[in-house]
């Protein structure tokens, strides 16, 4: 049995924790500044809370010492004090994180280091990496690869066709900071928000437009290999042009804590959610230009014998299966490790990754 600790006891660090201590596998730790937070847990004998400040490098140090991983569900803007405490305490590090920044940090940490350092667990960055690298290892040639993801409410009921499903931190960064793509070869840095389209999947009308992060490390793994690849946000019709209004004609992107108390004192939470991914490659195959899609849906459901939201459900088990197959070995055990080294089937036949299947039974249903 493992010991691992979990940063961060809000809904997805407390999914992460309660799906790793359902298995048997692994101990958790779960630490967060606030202990209310840490009250909210759900009782297990394998998860316990420990009141820690990250900002607090030696108690943080002290909590990560003898343990075998840490994986982090902090604010994307923590998540460095996270690495580097990992770094100092020897152990795995993991985190969720969607910043460009942050995960630059991370890499330079991971520099000769007896540790393995794996950012970007989670939906995207994440699983779409793994599955847009799994697809465009099926051509001889690239030319194009299209990453979508998005987390949305099942029943839209106000104008901005949304309900907050995750960090309204993690939100407002992808939706203000710069992303990248590959145009024409190159990888270059274009404008959140920008670059709009729609697309219909099983009947459903979407839009998509160009948010930050998303396409994590594979950018740089794919550069000079692909013309064109860029990563958007799915969104119902007409979200995006209420929002550029709002961060452009109101100025709330720079203006982010008028804007975050905007969204959650307007926008609902809901537990009835959709996760929507879609993924196209194109290329040549033995000298035909041909095209693979990767198309899939996961809704709220019963996982580890508690109702989770979609966000939640892919979120946790992005970063639980990357603990796993490092746990077993099938991933590096030191250094850099990117999400496009993983394969798509040893993720898909793990026993968390297997919620990403509509149709496995899940690893432990509700009683």
């Amino acid at each position: 049995m493992k010991e691992v600790v979990v940063i961060g006891a809000g809904k997805i660090g407390g999914a992460i924790a309660l799906m790793l201590a359902e298995t048997g596998s692994y101990t958790v730790t779960v630490t967060d500044r606030d202990a209310a937070q840490i009250a909210k847990l759900d009782r297990h004998p394998a998860i316990k809370g420990a009141v820690v400040d990250i900002t607090d490098a030696k108690a943080l140090v002290d909590v990560l010492r003898g343990k075998f991983a840490v994986l982090s569900a902090a604010p994307f803007h923590l998540t460095g004090k996270v690495a580097e405490a990992a770094l100092e305490a020897s152990v795995h590090y993991l985190d969720l994180t969607e910043d460009v920044a942050t995960t630059k940090k991370v890499e330079e940490l991971a520099e000769g280091a007896d540790i393995a350092f794996i950012p970007q667990c989670g939906l995207a960055p994440g699983f779409i990496s793994i599955v847009a690298n799994d697809l465009a290892k099926r051509f001889d040639s690239l030319d194009s690869v299209r990453m979508r993801v998005g987390a949305l409410p099942q029943y839209p009921s106000n104008a901005l066709n949304y309900n907050l499903t995750w960090s309204t931190d993690g939100l407002i960064n992808e939706y203000i900071e710069p992303c990248e793509a590959i145009v024409e070869g190159k990888l270059v840095t274009v404008p959140a928000m920008e670059e709009r389209e729609e697309f219909s999947l099983d009947g459903v009308t979407y839009e998509a437009f160009n948010t930050s992060g998303g396409l994590g490390t594979l950018a740089k793994t794919l550069e000079g290999r692909v013309r064109t690849m860029n990563y958007r946000t799915i969104r119902y019709p007409g979200h995006q042009a209420i929002i550029k209004a709002l961060l452009n004609d109101l100025n709330l992107k720079n203006r982010r804590d008028v804007l975050k108390d905007l969204f959650e004192h307007a926008l609902p939470a809901t537990m009835q959610d959709v996760v929507v991914v879609f993924v196209t490659v194109c290329g040549w195959k033995d000298g035909r230009y041909m095209q693979e899609t990767y198309a899939n849906k996961v809704y709220a459901t019963v996982v580890a014998g508690k109702k989770m939201s979609a966000i939640q459900v892919t979120t946790a088990a992005g970063i639980t299966t990357v603990l796993d197959l490092l746990a077993s070995g099938k991933l590096p055990q030191k250094g850099f490790v990117r999400q496009e080294e993983i394969g798509l089937a040893d993720f898909l036949e793990n026993r968390f990754g297997r919620v990403y299947d509509p149709e496995a039974i899940r690893f432990k249903e509700a009683v």
